[in-house]
Formats: C-alpha cells, structure tokens, sequence
C-alpha cells in the first residue's frame, strides 16, 4: 500500500512541477538545445512513471497485498453476490482498475497538453447578441 500510494504522489508532486513551470514560462520563448534535452528527459520519465510504475504497483498490491486472485469470486456460485448469472472474479475488477488508471492518466495527459498548448491565451469576452443572433452594439 505504500509503494502504491508513493507512486501516486512522486506522479503528482511531477505533474505540480509542470503546472508551475507553465506559469513561469513565456509563451513563444525559443527553447535552447540543454531546455529541450532537460524537458524530453522529464517527460519521458514521467510518462514512464505514470503508465508503467503507478499501474505496476497498484496491481502489485492487489496481488500480493490483498490477495486477489481468479479463484476468489465476487459474483457466482460461492462468492460474495451469488444472485448474478456471470462470474466475477476479484482479478476481472484488479484489471478493470487498471484500465480505469489508464483512463485517468490518458486523459489528464491530454488536458496538460491541452493547457500547455493554450497557455497565456487571453480569453475573449461574450458580446452580447440580439433575438437574432446579431451582435449588439452600444453607442459611444
């Protein structure tokens, strides 16, 4: 449980660092060769961290920690629902868990790249428009 939540939080305390340096950096600054070098290294090993180390240790824990194996049932005969016609075992939801870290960390990805990318946009404001669409103007 503890490599497990170490994980999450040495992938958080890496994504901080990004969020504070996106503030601090310049939007159209030129990157020097040691910046690209430096920042390819970072993101290697944070995606490195986030789709390998964070997904290994949550199944490390389920599997040894908490002992959840194909042949303990949650539904089916002799396991905890014993009502529902399908079996399901404690590995089916170890792996969907998986797949939901997957989820997760696919999509914050995107959104970072997405903030990334938009960053020191300034956001233009709603002009007011008419019944019928037409922008309304104000006289001076």
């Amino acid at each position: 449980m503890v490599a497990f939540v170490t994980s999450i939080l040495v992938a958080l305390l890496m994504t901080a660092v990004i969020f504070a340096y996106m503030k601090r950096r310049p939007v159209g600054t030129p990157l020097t060769w040691g910046e690209a070098m430096f920042a390819s290294v970072y993101v290697f090993f944070l995606l490195f961290w986030a789709y390998g180390v964070v997904p290994h240790q949550w199944l490390s824990l389920a599997d040894n920690e908490w002992n959840w194996r194909a042949d303990r049932l949650v539904s089916g005969p002799g396991g905890i629902v014993e009502k529902l016609p399908i079996d399901i075992s404690y590995l089916i939801i170890r792996d969907l868990i998986a797949v939901g870290i997957y989820g997760v960390l696919l999509a914050a990805n995107v959104a970072i790249w997405m903030m990334w990318q938009n960053r020191g946009q300034k956001k233009t404001p709603e002009i007011e428009t008419s019944r019928f669409g037409r922008p309304l103007v104000r006289g001076a």
